[in-house]
């Protein structure tokens, strides 16, 4: 027993030593690969690999085997691409030259996963600029339009039965004077679809207001017989809770006692009943009981939310309203007199929102700044000097045609064998 258990410290004793011989080995392996690529290469142990990973310095590129003397120049034979983080040592590397270098990598670098963001395609650095009509910082830097930007816009005419060509001023003079230097295009459809829209808003509520309330009403229309609406048992309690702040939307509500999940709608917003008659009108199907479920929808779920009703206009009777405007707008393709167009933009000016149409869509698009415009200046020929050269070329034809003659002339006849 003694002896075996001699034996069995011996062993550990002889496993121990070979173990620490063994990490010998591996840090000297180790030390050795680190004073490999200790010049263009830089170590890395990435985690969730679980490997060590070498990074060229000088390009980016990466790989899992140990670099070697022979590739430590080109960096290009059997590298591979795996994403690593990037280390920078400012202790050993200059921090411009590093930049430098990570700025060209990445410029060359075509990314697999995600697309490049697009640039300008115009090299500033080469003088391409200096042949364009618009200067790069115009796109670089866009212009922000301000509602007293509009009140300057001077129309010039309409293009292509779509768009009016105006100038707008982006800035004052010293002497107080606007002066139109940025050409915009106004989208003819956006524009009066935002006319309309505001104007809709304003006749969809009552021009007088009751007494003793601040708030104001939309104009309603009698359904005969009453729209019945499936509700929940909830709904319902929320309905009859706020039925009286319901009706300064338009909407009068009745809750028979037959049903707990039956309300009957005797009043609904005007718009609703115009644009049930478009539809009609177009030959479509009806759309009123849809329209009033969603109205309904809305205004329970912000009962839920907040607690109470909004004084803004609902979103379901703006877009019914967003719709009537869109439709009885000017289309693309009609054509407008420059008054028309005056009028148009006159009208636009004094409206809310007028950089956007009833959608969300831009009314109006910059084009270019025409105090940025260079005027290219055109060489004018030289006449006298072009005249010389025409005669010079005359005079040479002519000298080589006598040249031409005399050798023919001096040449003797050739006799025949």
């Amino acid at each position: 027993m003694l002896m075996n258990l001699v034996e069995d410290a011996t062993g550990d004793q002889n496993g121990i030593c070979f173990q620490s011989e063994e990490s010998k080995a591996r840090a000297c392996s180790e030390t050795e690969e680190s004073n490999t690529c200790r010049s263009n290469w830089q170590q890395h142990f990435d985690v969730a690999l679980g490997r060590m990973v070498y990074v060229n310095r000088m390009t980016g590129l990466s790989t899992f085997i140990a670099p070697t003397e022979d590739i430590q120049a080109a960096c290009t034979k059997d590298l591979t691409t795996v994403a690593v983080d990037v280390i920078l040592e400012n202790d050993t590397v200059d921090d411009t030259v590093s930049s430098e270098l990570l700025q060209s990598l990445f410029s060359e670098w075509d990314n697999p996963v995600f697309a490049r963001y697009p640039e300008v395609a115009v090299d500033v650095s080469s003088g391409q600029a200096e042949s364009l009509a618009v200067k790069i910082h115009n796109i670089l830097y866009p212009y922000r339009f301000t509602k007293e930007m509009i009140h300057s816009m001077q129309v010039l005419q309409q293009v292509d039965s779509k768009f009016i060509a105006c100038l707008m001023s982006t800035k004052t003079e010293e002497n107080g004077e606007a002066g139109g230097n940025l050409l915009v295009l106004v989208d003819q459809h956006a524009a009066h679809e935002r006319i309309r829209l505001e104007q809709l808003i304003i006749d969809s509520y009552e021009k007088q207001q009751a007494q003793g309330s601040g708030r104001k009403k939309l104009l309603s229309s009698t359904l005969i017989p009453p729209l019945e609406i499936t509700v929940t048992e909830e709904q319902r309690r929320l309905l009859w809770c706020y039925h009286k702040n319901l009706e300064d939307l338009g909407l009068e509500l009745v809750f028979p006692d037959t049903s707990d999940s039956l309300v009957l709608v005797g009043k609904v917003p005007l718009c609703f009943v115009e644009r049930e008659a478009n539809e009609l009108r177009r030959g479509r199907s009806t759309v009123t009981k849809s329209i009033v479920e969603e109205f309904i929808r809305e205004q329970v779920e912000l009962l839920q939310t907040t607690g109470g009703i909004q004084g803004t206009l609902p979103l379901t009777v703006q877009k019914v309203l967003a719709s009537q405007a869109c439709h009885g707008a000017i289309k693309f393709n009609d054509g407008l007199s420059l008054q028309e167009s005056c009028r148009l933009i006159e009208t636009l000016s004094s409206c809310q929102l007028p950089f956007q149409c009833a959608h969300g869509r831009p009314s109006m698009l910059p084009l270019a700044d025409i105090d940025h415009l260079e005027q290219e200046k055109q060489i004018k020929p030289n006449l006298a000097k072009l005249r010389k050269m025409a005669q010079a070329w005359r005079l040479f034809g002519k000298a080589e045609c006598d040249t031409m003659q005399s050798l023919q002339q001096s040449m003797p006849p050739c006799e025949p064998p």
